[in-house]
């Protein structure tokens, strides 16, 4: 597991191939500047998991377009198994409450890693940046730094490159970060954060409901950033 930091920097500027999983959110959208400001040749990648808030995935596609990143979008429909309030006839919960919350997907980080795993094979990759964070974040078990350190000592034993030696790196650069210093980072580097959707129930137009979980840490963390939130929301 690596979090990019600046003494990196020198090493990782030859135009190397990286796969950044990109949702379309704040966090992800930070990544992929950091993975782009770091000098890596980014290939971004969202998945259409039958998500409610789909209109992240017009997000990603703008915030691509804005690194001059290859863009990919997969079509895995994860309401197969529900299970979610994200993919389920489940509520978003509205107050924050206690443990993993129903907002966690079964397994969607290990199932987005191992199709990150895949492109990256095939593009001859030895990177992947996920944005996960385990400060400002929900709870989720799939976000954890166990959880990452696991995960790329599986894929260096799946693969074929990680067979032959050719080693794969995970990149969680903002792993343990506030949120506002997730935000200081991602102006300075140039993300506009107007084009990224939070939301777990936005509308088809990006719009945010304001209540939910993830917009409140999104509100709080502009806020200690003293900055202006972009957000827009649906009662505005």
């Amino acid at each position: 597991m690596s979090r990019v930091s600046k003494s990196d920097q020198m090493k990782n500027t030859n135009s190397k191939a990286a796969v950044v999983l990109l949702s379309g959110g704040l966090d992800s959208a930070t990544c992929l500047a950091m993975a782009t400001e770091v000098g890596f040749r980014c290939h971004a990648l969202s998945v259409n998991y039958g998500q409610r808030h789909r209109s992240e995935l017009a997000a990603a596609k703008r915030v691509a377009q804005s690194f001059a990143a290859e863009f990919k979008t997969i079509n895995l429909d994860l309401r197969t198994f529900g299970g979610s309030a994200l993919t389920d006839d489940i509520d978003v919960p509205e107050a924050a409450g206690e443990g993993i919350p129903v907002t966690y997907v079964p397994a969607r980080n290990t199932i987005m890693l191992s199709l990150a795993m895949a492109w990256a094979e095939v593009l001859g990759a030895g990177d992947i940046f996920i944005g996960v964070n385990a400060v400002d974040y929900s709870g989720y078990p799939d976000c954890r730094p166990e959880f990452i350190t696991a995960y790329e000592q599986m894929a260096n034993l799946a693969t074929r490159a990680g067979v032959a030696g050719q080693r794969l790196t995970i990149h969680t650069p903002l792993i343990n970060l506030r949120k506002s210093d997730i935000i200081r980072q991602g102006k300075e580097l140039g993300v506009d954060y107007a084009m990224t959707v939070s939301c777990y129930q936005a509308d088809d137009e990006g719009r945010a409901c304001g209540v939910c979980d993830s917009c409140r840490i999104r509100a709080a963390g502009f806020e200690a950033a003293g900055t202006g939130d972009p957000t827009r929301y649906k009662s505005a």
